[in-house]
């Protein structure tokens, strides 16, 4: 009886057809939210393996300016995001946002963008993060190890720290992303204390260094590295202030990323040259930082450096599945997914059935690309230039592309409520953002062969984005449907609780 008062009193999804159709709120603070979104940026992989491969690829010595002007774009386009985040709480961040301003079609072709968008990019890292460690058994335990072997066991453990709670999963990301951050920047110090011949020199701040056709397509690898501070509104629902914290998580991790990013990128040209980075990038590719830190800091912390590597990877993949199993419980509890998918384990709250998938999607993918790859131990081109390449670039045109439409999605949310007066500065920050990202987008899809290591002529370059197409289709088409054969469950797209707190009020009203 105590219990069914206390419902009465206080309406909440957590007692409307079972605890296991909420995620539990209050359970992450501004630090653990910020903790686990950064995570996924895994700031050592893109210092040791994007800056180099964005070098040596594009050959622009201004990637850090490139930083600089993400970083700009972004904060405008989370100007919008960060207010839709004071209206829209769900685990489903983008096609819930997409579906409060363009409809609930629109918002299911999102949400299979996202949840294959973010599967790609989760699982891509298997691949280098197999082949890293494989490196590391072979260098320090002269063991043989295919790469697939340890990529296989990272997908079972990830599997199950995300079939815990998120608090243990924040603790773990912390720690290591803590620590990944606090050498870069000891390598960073070391650079500047230690210049090349050509000094301290600020060469790569120069606007002149952008010159050249290679500027969209930089933008492209550059933007990867930004993806995870999108996701602070997937946790909004185990927050407890979720309209201040995910507002200030998001604009921290913008900054804090734009700013770490292009002071990492412009020690690296100051440790080689402005006008050697670029050589040497295209000569030592990933082993580029190693290199550097080996002759400042000695092996010692190089051989640190490494399995930081290893473990920022793997801090990213846990940050990522994260978020994909939110996503599906989010899509199985509005009926785009089977019911199975909108309910939270028992026993510790987390969505269980949506973490289950994501790891059943990683193991299939691995042991695909192990049967593929003939020369397992020795030869990277399968788990690194495919794997990983492949499903990096098809997840960051997916998140991409959700991001231009959620920048519409703004303007269309508050000229519905008659809030343009209120909003205007927002939306024209929305507007300017989504101009930028579709820009982007278009660059992405033009030279996506370059972006994957393929031919001009290759089908790679449609094949590969086209997955990404296939999904805003079929997500359309899903939508359309679901509006023509259940027109309850398409008007509750993107509504997440609110939607089942309608229900109960009717019921008790009934």
């Amino acid at each position: 009886m105590a219990t069914e008062s206390s419902s009465k009193s206080r309406p909440d999804i957590s007692t409307f057809k079972g605890q296991d159709r909420a995620l539990r709120a209050g359970r992450l603070g501004t630090g653990g939210l910020l903790l686990s979104v950064l995570a996924a940026t895994a700031p050592l992989m893109v210092v040791a393996g994007v800056m180099p491969t964005t070098f040596a690829v594009m050959g622009i010595v201004g990637q850090p300016l490139l930083y600089v002007v993400l970083g700009l774009v972004l904060v405008l386009f989370s100007v919008g995001y960060a207010e839709m985040s004071r209206h829209v709480h769900n685990a489903g961040a983008f096609y819930a946002y997409i579906s409060r301003g363009l409809g609930g079609t629109a918002g299911a072709s999102a949400a299979l963008v996202a949840l294959v968008a973010y599967n790609a990019l989760q699982v891509g890292i298997y691949g280098i993060f197999g082949f890293e460690v494989s490196g590391l058994f072979a260098t320090y335990a002269d063991l043989s190890v295919a790469w697939w072997i340890p990529a296989l066991v990272a997908a079972l453990v990830v599997g199950a720290l995300g079939w815990l709670k998120i608090d243990v999963n924040a603790r773990v990301l912390g720690v290591l992303l803590i620590v990944e951050v606090a050498l870069v920047v000891i390598f960073d110090i070391a650079a500047v204390a230690d210049p090349a011949a050509q000094g301290l020199s600020l060469h790569a701040f120069n606007p002149d260094t952008l010159n050249g056709a290679g500027v969209g397509t930089a933008l492209c690898f550059c933007i990867a590295a930004f993806l995870g501070f999108e996701q602070a509104p997937v946790y909004a629902e185990e927050t407890s202030r979720p309209h201040i914290l995910v507002p200030r998580v998001m604009f921290l991790a913008v900054g804090g990323v734009a700013v770490f990013f292009a002071l990492s990128s412009w020690a690296l040209t100051v440790a080689t040259g402005p006008s050697a980075v670029v050589a040497e990038s295209q000569k030592q590719s990933a082993g580029l930082l190693f290199g550097l830190t080996e002759s400042r800091l000695g092996g010692t912390f190089t051989d640190v450096l490494h399995v930081l590597f290893v473990t920022g990877m793997f801090a990213a993949m846990l940050s990522f599945h994260n978020v994909v199993a939110r996503y599906a419980f989010a899509m199985g509890r509005e009926g785009l997914l089977p019911a199975a998918f909108g309910r939270t384990n028992s026993a510790s709250g987390a969505p269980g059935t949506g973490s289950l998938l994501q790891t059943a999607v990683s193991v299939v993918v691995v042991v695909v690309f192990a049967i593929a790859d003939d020369k397992p131990t020795g030869d990277p081109t399968v788990p690194v230039l495919h794997l990983f390449t492949w499903f990096g670039n098809i997840g960051s045109l997916g998140v991409i592309l959700l991001m231009a439409a959620a920048s519409a999605s703004v303007i269309a949310f508050f000229v519905r409520r008659g809030a343009v007066g209120a909003q205007a500065w927002r939306l024209v920050t929305s507007a300017l953002a989504g101009i930028a990202l579709l820009v982007i987008a278009v660059y992405t899809v033009k030279d996506f062969d370059v972006l994957v290591g393929a031919g001009p002529g290759s089908s790679l370059s449609w094949v590969l984005p086209g997955i990404i197409g296939l999904a805003v289709v079929v997500g359309l088409a899903q939508g359309l449907l679901l509006r023509a054969r259940r027109p309850e469950a398409h008007a509750r797209i993107g509504l997440g609780n609110e939607a089942f707190q309608l229900e109960k009020a009717a019921e008790e009203a009934s």
